[in-house]
């Protein structure tokens, strides 16, 4: 079975009457679950996850997209975090048994009716991208909603589906597919958080700007000489949980195939051995895709384990996922939860 995952941010944080009628839609729609639905008030957001088939994921992402179209109206809307409409990011992301490129083509099928059915601009990012420049998401967010009406104004910026015309309600959209991220955090048996800063600045794949003997910046053209980092598709950075009194090297591992798990976990540890700390256990924010702790089982058992449940146990005690928290399969895999 082909699984794949929505994650659409709706720009609205504070309101349950809104949060109700997308939850309304998706539950209403075969062949979809609603996995989470997490709102923040500050950033005037909600986080919506969902998981299903292709006809499934495809008409819960509509479905979802109408109800909040109904409920927002972007000119009444202030929040923390950037956006560019009231439907301001719908990313498909393949789970199991189904590739990017399938999932490139539902963002584009998705697109094409929503920028139809709703009279808002649709830009395509990420894998779905038709030009470099909008990879990027960042890049088609600049300007944000204030700036797109006259960012619309502007041949390189018409959009991928639907008119160049500004929708003040609505804004834009923007969709496409990535790949699955796994926010993965490694725990450091210190309160000093410079180890795990140091640790997360070696490791990641940006790496860290070069210092000279006195510790300033060393600058070529003006520009950081940067060290790269050890770890390709992996973004980290050192934090402080002071409710435990230990740090942890928090990381976002934006392709589990190139970086598993499993590598960043025993990467950290040998860095930390290097700096004279140690590392007790990590932990997995979300979810997680079951090949991920597959792959990190058959590391741990040396290939010799062949059962799914096992290797998914000795992935759960050699990561030392439960440290903090109990790492409970059925409600952290998402295999495990549609």
């Amino acid at each position: 079975m082909k699984i794949i995952e929505c994650v659409p941010n709706f720009s609205e944080g504070r309101n349950q009457q809104t949060f109700d009628a997308i939850k309304n839609a998706i539950d209403s729609t075969p062949d979809v679950k609603l996995l989470s639905l997490e709102p923040d008030a500050d950033y005037n957001r909600v986080v919506v996850t969902m998981a299903g088939n292709e006809t499934g994921i495809l008409n819960g992402a509509v479905n979802a997209c109408r109800a909040a179209a109904a409920n927002i109206d972007m000119r009444n809307h202030k929040g923390e975090h950037p956006r560019i409409g009231a439907i301001d990011v719908v990313p498909f992301v393949p789970v199991s048994n189904v590739t990017t490129e399938e999932c490139v083509k539902i963002s584009e099928e998705f697109a094409k009716i929503i920028s139809q059915e709703l009279k808002v601009p649709v830009y395509l990012y990420e894998a779905a991208a038709r030009t470099p420049e909008r990879k990027s998401l960042s890049n088609i967010r600049k300007g944000e909603y204030e700036g797109l009406e006259e960012k619309l104004k502007d041949p390189n910026w018409k959009p991928d589906y639907g008119e160049p015309i500004f929708n003040p309600k609505l804004g834009a959209i923007v969709t496409g597919s990535r790949f699955f991220l796994i926010a993965y955090n490694v725990n450091i048996k210190s309160t000093d958080v410079k180890f795990a800063k140091e640790i997360a600045e070696v490791l990641r794949e940006s790496g860290y700007s070069k210092k000279d003997e006195n510790g300033n910046v060393i600058k070529i053209d003006g520009k950081p000489l940067k060290v790269p980092g050890r770890l390709k598709e992996v973004k980290g950075m050192g934090v402080t949980l002071e409710k435990y009194n230990i740090t942890q090297v928090s990381m976002n591992l934006t392709n589990y195939q190139i970086t598993p798990i499993h590598v960043a976990f025993e990467e950290v540890k040998k860095e930390a051995n290097r700096l004279g700390v140690e590392v007790i256990g990590s932990e997995i924010v979300g979810l997680v895709p079951l090949q991920a702790l597959i792959q990190a089982g058959k590391f741990y058992s040396n290939n010799k384990e062949t059962d799914g449940k096992k290797l998914v146990d000795i992935a759960i005690e050699n990561l030392g996922l439960s440290y903090l928290n109990p790492f409970i399969p059925e409600e952290k895999i998402i295999e495990y939860m549609i």
